[in-house]
């Protein structure tokens, strides 16, 4: 899909990192990036604003979502997923 929702996703995983863009990358976990719980629900939260999504509230339980949120990677492509479901 679009680099600007993978750039937009880095930009908020990494505001919530307290990083620069640059210094995320997709393989990284949010645990590597130092994102708790909390950090995880606000970039969750940004996340749903910013692309106008509803991510699922079990996202963090992989077996009971579709919403994988075990990399940079994966969240940029579950984004990516929900978006283009959005416009179709």
């Amino acid at each position: 899909m679009s680099d600007s929702v993978k750039d937009r996703v880095i930009e908020i995983i990494a505001e919530q990192a307290v990083l620069q863009p640059s210094d995320v990358t997709e393989d990284q976990t949010l645990e590597d990036l130092g994102i708790d719980s909390m950090g995880l629900v606000e970039a969750i939260f940004a996340i749903e604003e910013e692309f106008d999504i509803q991510v699922p509230f079990n996202a963090n339980e992989p077996e009971k979502s579709d919403f994988d949120i075990s990399s940079v990677a994966a969240i940029i492509s579950a984004v990516e997923k929900m978006v283009s479901e959005q416009i179709a």
